[in-house]
């Protein structure tokens, strides 16, 4: 999937009216220069790119059939798939399949769903797993977060938060038109008091799981980097300690930082 480098904004109410023609023009669309602008991207992909070309093109094309799929029968896959309380279809971002591998995860499919996706199994091994999309716009069922990997002598640099009884690894939220080293840069400036050395940020991974504190069915998607920093560590704005854990601490973290606690103890770190 393509990463997304226009930063997320909640979709303005539209007028029903407006909502109809703005349809009815797209359906006219579709039906009209749909089957000339088919034959003409299979021509041009062919003689650009060959049978590899023709094969990426309707791969694009497989996958927006997917994504509207996913809107179209949002409500049906809703009733039958999943059970109450996990994660909805309807993401326009985001294929059925991307949807069914978190219902996969947080064990929220109905019978109906686990035959679904035992089917695909078989067709592609985890196929809904794989499919999971980390770079879709986030919804009300996603709140999008960043965190900071900081490692030293196996330990993990950890935070609590006043009124709060687990630990989190530091980090934050963005704010609107923010890169994710601005924000980053800004949020463990605000709560540790150190500046990050950007030239060193490293991407380490995008993990997902269950919101502490939420309804089963909002998730919390952390996008982590590792980097150098300067200054002197201590707990400053909400920020009431500041610890350091290894992999026997991880029942005092929360959910999604449990899954970044067991993907460094595969890379060996923390201790």
């Amino acid at each position: 999937m393509i990463l997304k480098k226009q930063v997320y904004r909640p979709d303005k109410k539209a007028n029903p009216i407006i909502g109809l023609f703005l349809f009815l023009i797209s359906i006219a669309l579709i039906l009209i220069t749909g089957p000339l602008g088919f034959i003409y991207g299979i021509l041009h992909s062919l003689l650009t790119k060959g049978f590899r070309g023709v094969s990426e093109y309707l791969l694009k094309i497989a996958i927006s059939i997917d994504q509207l799929g996913n809107v179209q029968m949002q409500h049906l896959l809703n009733a039958l798939w999943i059970k109450e309380g996990g994660y909805k279809f309807g993401n326009r971002d985001e294929t059925i399949s991307s949807a069914l591998g978190r219902n996969n995860k947080l064990g929220t499919l109905t019978g109906f769903g686990r035959m679904i996706d035992k089917f695909l199994d078989l067709i592609d091994p985890d196929h809904s797993l794989n499919s999971i999309d980390y770079y879709i716009e986030p919804t009300e069922q996603i709140i999008d977060k960043l965190a900071w990997i900081h490692i030293v002598d196996g330990k993990i640099l950890s935070t609590r938060t006043k009124g709060k009884a687990k630990f989190y690894i530091p980090g934050g939220k963005r704010e609107f038109g923010e890169s994710d080293a601005k924000a980053l840069s800004r949020e463990i400036k605000e709560e540790l008091s150190v500046d990050l050395n950007l030239s060193t940020l490293d991407f380490v991974g995008i993990f997902e799981a269950q919101a502490d504190g939420q309804e089963p069915e909002i998730l919390v998607r952390m996008t982590c980097y590792s980097a150098s920093y300067s200054g002197t560590l201590k707990p400053d704005s909400e920020i009431e300690k500041i610890v350091w854990l290894t992999y026997e601490d991880r029942e005092k973290v929360s959910e999604v930082d449990k899954l970044i606690f067991d993907y460094l103890r595969n890379q060996s770190l923390p201790a």
